[in-house]
């Protein structure tokens, strides 16, 4: 039995295309969106392997882009329907905030934040009308703690986490589901390809270099422990098929540790305990 249309931004890679194929293997109608539809070929390959091509659209929608949201927003009024949206669609924006230029923040904000903004505007008339919905949004740990030289994505993903707090008490009375997903570190291509450095920060006569030398050394011990991204997929899928849910998920090794002890001690010991580690 078909059960409904989901909606998944940044499709095309990482927990979008994981996730895009567990949602149609429980026979939800996927339509996978990518702003580089050349990019959907191994999704489709993937949802060929697995028996469940025939449940997977693919759209192209950029995020940051008013004419592509439009698009969308006259594919899904055809449609007239959509039950699920997982706003997933994001990069990480990374640097030490001197050196990084304004504009680096804003195209963070543009996609990260605004254009899950736009995405979800265009899927709450159909869910507030049905009465019906969830709407999963992908945060990070970065939502809930500070990292120095990713500035940009955490301050996005710390964006995300308030608008989503004001959208749940906004929806709940509509009987639609506002969720945050939390991941830790996990082997996905945010951290490779999806991660955009300032140019400066990568100079090696940066004041900052030697500290991000450092970061990145501490990043490549930890790999190992890197989780596996289906994990993620199979949890977002159980939260969209769940009644009632909660607000936050945080999901990964020592993530919810992490998020209790941050919350629990004082700032100054934390400071201590991170700059320890660092070595």
């Amino acid at each position: 039995m078909n059960k409904g249309i989901a909606v998944v931004t940044g499709a095309s890679s990482g927990f979008g295309l994981l996730t895009t194929i567990e949602l149609a293997k429980r026979n939800f109608h996927v339509i996978a969106t990518m702003r580089n539809l050349e990019k959907g070929e191994t999704l489709l390959q993937l949802g060929k392997q697995n028996g469940v091509e025939k449940q997977i659209s693919l759209l192209e929608l950029d995020v940051t882009s008013e004419s592509s949201i439009n698009h969308f927003k006259n594919y899904i009024n055809e449609l007239g329907s959509v039950d699920v949206l997982i706003n997933n669609a994001g990069f990480a924006g990374a640097g030490f905030v001197e050196e990084i230029p304004l504009d680096e923040y804003r195209k963070q904000f543009e996609t990260n934040f605004f254009g899950l903004i736009a995405v979800t505007q265009a899927c709450l008339p159909f869910m507030r009308e049905k009465q019906k919905g969830k709407i999963i949004n992908i945060s990070s740990i970065s939502g809930r703690v500070g990292f120095p030289g990713i500035s940009p994505y955490v301050a996005s993903k710390h964006a995300v986490e308030g608008f989503s707090e004001c959208l749940r008490l906004e929806m709940k009375p509509f009987g639609v589901e506002v969720i945050l997903i939390e991941p830790g570190s996990y082997k996905t291509n945010i951290w490779s390809t999806g991660k955009q450095v300032t140019e400066k920060s990568l100079n090696p006569n940066s004041p900052y270099f030697t500290y991000m030398r450092k970061i990145e050394e501490q990043l490549e011990k930890g790999e190992h422990n890197f989780g596996n991204p289906l994990d993620v997929a199979n949890r977002i899928v159980q939260l969209a098929e769940e009644e009632k849910t909660s607000l936050r998920h945080p999901i990964g090794k020592g993530i919810k540790t992490a998020i209790f002890m941050k919350n629990l001690i004082p700032w100054r010991m934390w400071e201590k305990l991170f700059f320890k580690k660092l070595g």
